[in-house]
């Protein structure tokens, strides 16, 4: 589908991502000459009702929210492809690398990178769950949240992306479950989340950028990740990554 054009105004540049039902592209928008993300929902053998309420439910949030740090919503509509029809969502596209990329490519965290980083996601988390009604990430880790370069001693801006999970809170949570292994909380295996399930998110993404393995990798009993041992923090922010 590269250099296939979209809404005879988005022309599909290179894969970003892809997992079943979706199809995620970097894209030129050839009416302002901007590049943006694509996100495709296709109506295939992959195709099962809750991918369709969870495209719905991000292009609505999406819409509703404004911060610098989340990509913003431009443009939703059908879509007619080779690999069948389906629904788009058109946001504004990050320059910046994911913090897993980073990992991956040798780059280390300090303890005062790290406090930073969960400073800056912390904001994020509280404008987006003091929204009526709160809004859940329920998908936040390495590989969604993306680090822009070092601007002299600055460590560099953090964004939060892909909604495709996010729940909006309702009396009595949800059922849906989604998220990744390793990065969910023990109540989102059975369906329920509330907003402290992404501060769970957000403390073993910190854990990963401290030891350099993802969670599911670390030792863990009674539930508890066990990662002190491999970590070299002070002792004040290994009890508050416990907590």
């Amino acid at each position: 589908m590269l250099d296939r054009i979209l809404h005879d105004r988005y022309q599909l540049k290179s894969l970003l991502g892809h997992k079943t039902g979706r199809r995620t592209f970097l894209a030129q928008d050839l009416a302002t000459q901007q590049h943006v993300v694509v996100k495709l929902m296709l109506f295939n053998v992959d195709f099962v009702w809750d991918d369709l309420k969870l495209f719905d439910r991000e292009v609505e949030v999406l819409k509703s929210l404004g911060l610098a740090a989340i990509p913003q919503y431009l443009d939703s509509f059908e879509a007619d492809t080779e690999l069948g029809k389906g629904f788009a969502l058109v946001q504004t596209y990050i320059e910046a690398r994911s913090l897993q990329d980073w990992v991956e490519s040798g780059r280390t965290f300090s303890e005062s990178d790290i406090k930073e980083i969960a400073k800056k996601l912390l904001d994020i988390l509280d404008y987006l769950h003091h929204r009526q009604p709160p809004v859940i990430h329920r998908d936040l880790k390495p590989s969604n949240i993306l680090l822009g370069d070092r601007s002299g001693h600055q460590l560099g801006q953090v964004y939060l992306v892909d909604f495709g999970s996010v729940q909006t809170v309702v009396q009595g949570g949800t059922r849906t479950i989604v998220g990744t292994y390793g990065y969910m909380p023990p109540e989102q295996f059975g369906g329920q989340t509330t907003p402290a399930s992404d501060l769970y998110a957000l403390g073993a993404t910190l854990i990963y950028l401290a030891t350099g393995q993802h969670p599911d990798q670390l030792p863990q009993r009674e539930m508890q990740i066990l990662f002190e041992h491999h970590v070299n923090l002070s002792p004040s922010v290994v009890d508050w990554l416990k907590w």
